[in-house]
């Protein structure tokens, strides 16, 4: 009975100090603020890739979304260095996803990614399709406005 205790005891353990490791494992901007070259959608299994054509103030308009998103923070970059990296970590556990989006010429590009796993079951989709949702319903807004 007691080497049963004591097991549970190594395993909670476990657990806390890989939660603490991923909640405060320090972060790299010069390993994240980066994106590779990509002229197209794509999704893989850990995050996607968006091209979207914003005009050239795309970036400015993305981070007023993105950098006012629950749980994200900015990493490195910011609008006027052409080049944003942004922080989002899931609600419950924590787990940091790296969003980086770069103006190039009129385009926004956009890459999503999670650092821990091997899926992300779609968060980085769904939200940097909400975020680019919303960037369009807000251009319309302010274009129906004039």
């Amino acid at each position: 009975m007691k080497r049963l205790m004591l097991l549970g005891w190594l395993v909670l353990a476990a657990v806390v100090a890989g939660l603490g490791f991923i909640r405060l494992a320090p972060s790299d901007p010069l390993d994240w603020n980066t994106q590779p070259e990509f002229t197209e959608d794509k999704e893989f299994r850990g995050g996607v890739f968006r091209v979207v054509r914003t005009g050239p103030d795309g970036l400015e308009r993305f981070h007023r979304i993105a950098s006012h998103a629950p749980r994200t923070s900015v990493l490195a970059g910011g609008p006027n260095d052409g080049m944003v990296t942004y922080i989002t970590r899931t609600q419950v556990l924590g787990f940091p996803d790296y969003t980086t989006a770069a103006q190039d010429g009129d385009l926004l590009k956009v890459y999503a990614r999670l650092r821990f796993g091997r899926s992300d079951l779609g968060a980085n989709k769904e939200r940097i399709n909400g975020w680019l949702a919303e960037m369009e319903g807000a251009s319309q807004e302010a274009s129906a406005g004039q």
